[in-house]
Order: structure tokens, then C-alpha cells, then sequence
């Protein structure tokens, strides 16, 4: 089995090492960014892919259902801190081939996916089923709680500034601002741009007439 480890936290990084070395037939192979990532499933089409969404260079769900479509064979594996039940229900229903896992997951939760990506078959790990189980409750605006940074990269976002230029904006790195727009997106429970940039007209924080200039 050859395995893509795209993720950006050493410790991490050092836990799946240790994980993955315990099995065996299991190659590992790290990705420090998604065009490295590319190349790697160019050559080895049936890959597991153990990724970080939150902190890789991924923007939305309509790219990983892309990057499906161009590598049908590779088995993905969502292994982050915090994910959205929205955001897991719109990636789970791309394909059987996107398992999920949250970092607060046992050992042996993280064993069992890796084998079970290993059989290409769907591993949700239990915390991510009982969020997906529960009730969904509709947030409203006053329940949503940004940070400033968060606010400001909010107005950018819907004024049409794309990640790149609202990093060199506020002279910080693309990883920061992308990190800062997935966190945004997960609290106001939208999975889009357009769906962002209406929650910012309703909310006051973009002038219409500013907007559709």
C-alpha cells in the first residue's frame, strides 16, 4: 500500500509513521503541498491519501470531488481536527472512497481506517458518527461568533478577493489565510463562497452597493 501523508504537523506526521510502520506492505511517502500531492498520485494511482484538510492547501469540497474525478482509484482519508457534519456529508456523498478521521481518534480507530482504506472500503471514525447522527440545528446569525481576522478575510472573501491576494493584503502566508477561510466556512456552516458572501450582506459586514460594484 502506498500511502501520501499530506499533512503539515510534525507531530502528526511522526504518529501516522508510527502507525504505518507497524503494518506491513505499507510504503509511506509525504506531500508537502497539493502540487506535490499530484505528482505522487500521477504515479501511483491507487494511493491512500491521509490528509489535513484544515491545514493543507484545499480549498473547498468541489476541488476534493475534482481531484476524485482525476484520481478515481486513490482512497482519501480526512484526518483533521474539526470538522463540520455539513462539510462531512457533502464529502462522504462524492464517493465510498473518503474516510474520516479526527485527530482526537484512538490508535487503534486510526489503525482500522488505514485497513480498511487498505480493503477500499469507507472507515468513519465514531466521534464524526455521532455528530453526523445528532440532530442538525439551524444556527442563527447571533449564535456565530468570528474572530476580528476572521471578520476582516469574511468582507475580503465576499468582496471577491481570492486567498492569495487577501494573504498578500495582510502580508501573511497562503497557508494562514486558507486555514482562517476553512474556520470561517465551518462556523457558518457553508461550504461556498456565494453561500459565505450572503451571510455577509445579511450580516452587515459588506454594503450591497459595494458589493456589485
Amino acid at each position: 500500500m502506498y500511502v501520501v501523508l499530506a499533512d503539515n504537523q510534525d507531530i502528526t506526521r511522526a504518529g501516522m509513521m508510527y502507525v504505518c510502520q507497524e503494518m506491513e506492505h505499507v510504503e509511506m511517502h509525504r506531500a508537502e503541498d497539493k502540487t506535490e500531492l499530484i505528482e505522487q498520485l500521477k504515479q501511483h494511482h491507487d494511493a491512500v491519501v491521509v490528509i489535513d484538510y484544515t491545514l493543507f492547501d484545499i480549498n473547498d469540497v468541489d476541488e476534493l470531488e475534482i481531484l476524485y474525478q482525476r484520481f478515481p482509484e486513490v482512497q482519501w482519508v480526512l484526518f483533521s481536527v474539526d470538522l463540520s457534519g455539513d462539510f462531512v456529508r457533502r464529502v462522504i456523498a462524492i464517493a465510498p472512497r473518503f474516510s474520516i478521521l479526527l485527530k482526537e481518534s484512538s490508535i487503534q480507530e486510526i489503525r482500522e481506517c488505514l485497513m480498511f482504506a487498505q480493503r477500499y472500503q469507507r472507515f468513519i471514525c465514531q466521534r464524526m458518527m455521532e455528530i453526523l447522527l445528532a440532530p442538525q440545528v439551524k444556527r442563527t446569525e447571533e449564535e456565530v461568533k468570528l474572530t476580528r481576522t476572521e471578520i476582516e478575510i469574511l468582507k475580503d472573501i465576499a468582496l471577491g478577493l481570492t486567498t492569495k491576494e487577501i494573504a498578500e493584503r495582510r502580508f501573511s502566508s497562503f497557508h494562514t489565510v486558507n486555514t482562517h477561510r476553512k474556520n470561517i466556512f465551518r462556523k457558518l456552516g457553508v461550504n461556498t463562497v456565494h453561500e459565505a458572501t450572503k451571510y455577509a450582506l445579511r450580516a452587515g459586514l459588506v454594503d450591497s452597493a459595494e458589493y456589485y460594484i
